[in-house]
């Protein structure tokens, strides 16, 4: 019996980037990233182990070596859209959050549940960490160039910052490659 299930949702990839380890927060668009289990060469997120940081700050102290399961940012398109339209503009650049991968199609993708798979078309595939949760660092990317909209991003993210995803099978993406949706077979967790 299956531990994963194949939902009827599939996510079609609009937007790829990456974001060099020199270059802050904004990602590089791109046509198609090669994938390896250390997320993506050269990448600010890459590497299998990482150094901890606020976000588990409840579990180690900073800096602790830790394996990596924020190799990758995804975003949904719709939730982007969302995001935009409170902010008060028209469209939101994928870019200024160090997004990664932005996907369309997939309802209410920022609480797919964590160890759910993405998987493309030659097999890679990436198990979703955790909600990412807005923080103030998108803003002042998007303060740089768009004065006044900085502060916006943070309550307008909320519920809408996509996740984060760390490589299970390595593999290539593509715009317009459909990556298909499993969930893992278990109730909600109610104690």
């Amino acid at each position: 019996m299956p531990v994963l299930l194949e939902t009827e949702f599939q996510g079609e990839i609009v937007w790829l980037g990456a974001t060099p380890i020199d270059a802050g927060l904004s990602s590089t668009a791109q046509e198609s990233l090669n994938f390896g289990f250390h997320g993506l060469t050269g990448e600010r997120h890459s590497g299998e182990t990482r150094a901890s940081c606020m976000r588990v700050k409840n579990l180690h102290a900073e800096g602790t070596e830790i394996r990596n399961t924020r190799q990758l940012t995804i975003l949904s398109q719709e939730e982007l859209q969302r995001i935009a339209a409170e902010m008060g503009t028209e469209r939101l650049d994928p870019s200024y959050l160090g997004a990664n991968v932005v996907l369309r199609g997939i309802p209410d993708f920022t609480f797919v549940p964590p160890a759910s798979r993405l998987q493309g078309p030659d097999g890679l595939t990436v198990t979703v960490d955790i909600e990412n949760r807005p923080c103030i660092f998108p803003g002042k990317e998007i303060e740089k160039d768009h004065a006044g909209l900085g502060p916006k991003f943070k309550p307008a993210a909320k519920n809408r910052r996509g996740v984060t995803a760390w490589v299970e099978r390595p593999g290539r993406l593509r715009i317009g490659d459909q990556l298909r949706l499993l969930i893992p077979d278990q109730r909600a967790w109610a104690p």
